[in-house]
C-alpha cells in the first residue's frame, strides 16, 4: 500500500476531522459528525483509497 497523502493534506484532514467529530457534542448534535473519523483515518494511514481510484497522489515521495 502506497502513501498517497502528502503533508499538507494530513494536516487538512485532521483539522476537518476533529471539526466533524466536535459536531457531535457540539452544535446540532448529530450523529453524522462521526463521519469525522474517514479523514482521521486516512491521515493517520497517509492513504486514501478514493485518491488511488483517481490516480491523485499528493504525497511528495512515493514509497
Amino acid at each position: 500500500m502506497n502513501m498517497n497523502v502528502g503533508t499538507v493534506d494530513r494536516v487538512l484532514r485532521v483539522i476537518v476531522g476533529i471539526a466533524l467529530i466536535a459536531i457531535v457534542f457540539v452544535g446540532p448534535q448529530t450523529p453524522w459528525g462521526w463521519i469525522g473519523i474517514v479523514p482521521l483515518a486516512t491521515a493517520a494511514i497517509r492513504f486514501c483509497p478514493l485518491y488511488r481510484l483517481l490516480n491523485i497522489n499528493t504525497c511528495s515521495t512515493r514509497r
